[in-house]
């Protein structure tokens, strides 16, 4: 999506596609979700319901919109997508503790 211009971009937007923008905004409201509930749940907790609540919807969304055909394919799909991901967090140094005041 990288190669459109304005005007397509929008078009794709109006579909239901995201861009790398839009889609970096999505993922920013979840991570918002989880930093609220932070205040009331503890990291350790809240980070597994968010990695079930990931693995349900990817699961309605393989079987429901996908129609994927075969289930342990589109698991190891997701799961090597989830590990790169995870590595490249990992390794962003912007990624630290919170310093306290």
């Amino acid at each position: 999506m990288d190669d459109m211009n304005r005007k397509q971009r929008r078009a794709a937007r109006t579909e239901g596609h995201l861009d790398d923008t839009a889609f970096l905004k999505t993922a920013d409201k979840f991570i918002d979700v989880a930093n609220r509930h932070n205040r009331r749940v503890k990291a350790t907790e809240l980070h597994v319901a968010f990695l079930y609540a990931s693995a349900r919807y990817s699961a309605y969304v393989a079987k429901t919109i996908l129609d994927v055909p075969n289930h342990e394919s589109f698991v190891k799909e997701m799961t090597t997508r989830y590990q790169e991901m995870l590595r490249q967090h990992l390794a962003d140094p912007s990624l630290s503790k919170p310093t306290t005041s």
